[in-house]
């Protein structure tokens, strides 16, 4: 019944997929926090260009970005992002558009959180000396956390399945193989039933253990 599936390495192509989801999270997550941070900071211009990224971004295509990470920053510009190896230039230039893109998402659902805590905390802690980064840093972001374990896990997931559209620039993650066995082989309900499977089998995990954390690890008000 599956005999289709000989002569393709499909742990290899969900394993990028995996190896892009991973890189992209922690790349949107430190991304995400500083965007986050600007968006709440006391500076005008860096709440400035925090609001404009995530209103932009947010607003633009993930097809556009990583075609544009490929055709624009690699081709045109020369971006070649430490490798000549046309595959690793791709995937490098991949991971880049997931994390320009997921970061926006990561910003909003941080800030929600930020919005969480109490001012009250936050002005006890400047009354005793504290300046912002600390502040930020030791009391806000520490509460901010705990309460977006939820929405977190939900971008994550998205971002499982966004990895799909790196297919567009030739990374041969699972859309890629999924594409090329559909055009080899006469077996569409399967081929779509066996990669379906395997993106539960990576998003289902994913949300239950978060949402478990999530509720371990929620703040008590």
């Amino acid at each position: 019944m599956f005999d289709f599936l000989e002569g393709y390495d499909l742990w290899a192509a969900f394993w990028t997929t995996v190896k892009l989801t991973v890189l992209s999270a922690v790349g949107s997550l430190i991304w995400g926090t500083l965007l986050a941070a600007m968006r709440v900071g006391p500076v005008p211009l860096m709440r400035g260009f925090g609001t404009a990224y995530v209103n932009i971004v947010r607003n633009i295509p993930l097809t556009v970005i990583i075609l544009f990470s490929s055709l624009g920053l690699s081709q045109t510009l020369g971006f070649n992002m430490g490798s000549s190896n046309f595959d690793d230039v791709n995937f490098r230039l991949s991971v880049l558009g997931l994390v320009l893109y997921t970061s926006a998402f990561v910003c909003e659902a941080l800030r929600s959180g930020i919005n969480t805590v109490p001012v009250g905390q936050a002005e006890a802690a400047r009354a005793i000396g504290l300046n912002f980064t600390q502040v930020l840093t030791l009391i806000v972001l520490p509460q901010a956390f705990r309460s977006v374990v939820g929405p977190l896990a939900n971008v994550l997931i998205a971002l499982t399945k966004n990895t799909t559209v790196a297919a567009a620039i030739g990374v041969a993650e699972a859309a890629a193989l999924m594409k090329e066995m559909i055009e080899n082989e006469a077996q569409l309900l399967l081929i779509s039933a066996v990669f379906a499977f395997g993106f539960i089998c990576l998003t289902l995990p994913t949300g239950l253990i978060l949402g478990w954390v999530s509720k371990k690890v929620a703040v008590k008000r």
